[in-house]
């Protein structure tokens, strides 16, 4: 598997990527997870032209996994990272998280953050795998609060499933 940025011709896979990979949610009682649209055309043109799309992609050069990151605040911030249930267990999110870190070093941002469900468990669980850390609400600045308050009103702060914020230094070494 090959890491690129993403281009506007891989928007359709990219779009089928995060149904697929939603449908997990529907077996731990979030359907409306689930059933969630992927983000539309137009958001992931913009986020291919910012520089901020990247996608796993397989020998025929078709994507099968994609993160999105951005500069939020003082620090990259990824905003979904998901991978083809059929590429799943390969570490394929791993290594787009890598790449997000790389990403943030380019631009001189040293902390990578997300949101994420707490006790989902390929959400925060995998990630603490990963190296993140819990980001306590004290040390979040007014761009992360933003995003938070703007994740709630879409409809992700659910009462039977929390969320977090976690973060980790971008320069850490693979433990990958």
């Amino acid at each position: 598997m090959t890491i690129r940025a993403a281009r506007t011709t891989d928007i359709p896979a990219i779009q089928e990527i995060e149904r697929a990979a939603g449908e997990p949610f529907r077996g731990i009682g979030l359907a409306e997870i689930a059933d969630d649209e992927p983000p539309g055309a137009d958001e992931l043109a913009a986020c291919i032209r910012s520089g901020g799309a990247l996608v796993a992609v397989d020998g025929t050069d078709t994507p099968v996994a994609y993160l999105l990151v951005e500069t939020l605040g003082s620090r990259a911030h990824i905003e979904q990272v998901s991978v083809h249930p059929s590429h799943a267990r390969q570490g394929l999110g791993a290594r787009l998280i890598e790449a997000a870190d790389a990403w943030a070093l380019e631009r001189g941002l040293t902390e990578v953050t997300l949101t994420t469900f707490a006790d989902v468990p390929w959400n925060a669980p995998y990630y603490a795998r990963l190296g993140f850390s819990l980001l306590p609400d004290e040390q979040w600045d007014d761009a992360l609060r933003e995003r938070v308050r703007e994740e709630a009103a879409a409809g992700l702060a659910l009462s039977d499933w929390p969320r977090v914020a976690m973060a980790r230094d971008a320069r850490r070494r693979s433990a990958v």
